[in-house]
């Protein structure tokens, strides 16, 4: 019987896995300095060793140091205001990754705290640095007037948690009317009628829509709006600590109250605890974003989730579809939110 030729195996080519590895670093780091991301701060030590790494694996041959990927894959670069203040840009982040992942695309992300002078310099840097599409992205949900640089680029751009009124760019938001009217429906399924609410600062988009959400799912069940039972918040605890309080002082106090945030439901449970009420059976309480502080409340709150992962992957795949230049063609895409029920209500 006839022997087959042995066959030479093909050399595997190095991954930007096997550079960290090697570097001693996190993939996320070699992403940064194979690509020379701005606003990140690096060690020099790290710098050297994530470039020596790479060279020793024959990592990106033609360029090691200016593209951080085996075959030339594109890099898509997030201009993002805060960073820090709260989970939303960081589960955007892990959205867009989570999209790019199998195509071996780079995401590059940079902060520019709202400062329009950082902001072209950061949209000159990537675009300099041959991003493939670039994301422009607000921390709150709010309608934004743009850097003129934006509309120069040769490469499509897309907003997340922002729009333009010029519709000039993709845009996507969470659906936080639906947010607001699904959690006041989940109460009244309850059975619960003297639903009040506490609202983030008014002059946020994102506390508008909640609260015409919520109306409309009283108007939808025949209940009343009754003021007294809609109270202005800040986003903090102690806020919603202090309007429960006042909610609770009232003669015929609600059965029910939508926290618009999490944040504000967890001084609200205080609150109920110190007037000797049981969270779940004399009062429900719903809250709004699924932060960390659910994890911890007890018992556990009921909320809605801001589906940021979701946009970010959403932002990916509109730079794939986007044409530059196409102007005045999009209407910002609103990304549903999911109720969750824990024990709270």
């Amino acid at each position: 019987m006839a022997r087959r030729a042995a066959q030479t195996p093909t050399a595997r080519k190095a991954t930007m896995t096997d550079v960290a590895r090697l570097a001693g670093c996190s993939q996320a780091t070699v992403s940064f300095v194979l690509n020379n991301a701005v606003g990140v701060k690096i060690s020099e030590e790290t710098r050297q060793k994530v470039i020596q790494a790479a060279r020793s694996l024959k990592y990106g041959e033609a360029s090691p140091i200016a593209r951080a990927a085996m075959d030339g894959p594109e890099s898509f670069g997030f201009v993002v205001d805060q960073m820090a203040t709260s989970p939303e840009t960081v589960n955007a982040l892990e959205g867009a990754r989570q999209a790019s992942w199998e195509e071996g695309t780079v995401i590059l992300a940079a902060q520019t705290m709202g400062i329009r002078s950082m902001e072209d310099s950061v949209v000159r840097s990537l675009s300099r640095g041959g991003v493939s599409g670039l994301v422009y992205m607000s921390i709150f949900t709010r309608r934004v007037t743009l850097p003129a640089i934006l509309y120069d680029l040769d490469i499509p751009v897309v907003l997340l948690n922002c729009y333009s009124d010029d519709n000039q760019f993709p845009s996507v938001v969470p659906d936080d009317f639906e947010g607001g009217r699904r959690a006041a429906q989940a109460l009244i399924a309850r059975g619960r009628r003297r639903i009040a609410t506490i609202t983030g600062e008014p002059f946020m988009e994102a506390s508008l829509d909640r609260l015409k959400g919520y109306r409309r799912a009283l108007d939808e069940a025949g209940l009343p709006h009754d003021p007294e039972l809609t109270l202005e918040g800040n986003w903090s605890p102690t806020s919603g600590y202090e309007a429960t309080r006042r909610l609770l002082a009232h003669r015929d106090r609600p059965d029910a109250i939508f926290c618009q945030n999490d944040k504000m439901a967890s001084g609200c449970y205080e609150a109920v605890r110190e007037a000797g009420l049981a969270i779940g059976s004399d009062i429900s309480i719903i809250g709004y974003d699924d932060d960390e502080i659910c994890r911890h409340l007890r018992p556990l709150l009921s909320t809605i989730i801001l589906p940021h992962r979701e946009m970010g992957a959403w932002a990916v795949n509109a730079l794939r579809r986007a044409r530059p230049g196409k102007a005045g063609a999009y209407r910002p895409h609103r990304a549903s939110v999911v109720y969750v029920e824990r024990n709270s209500i």
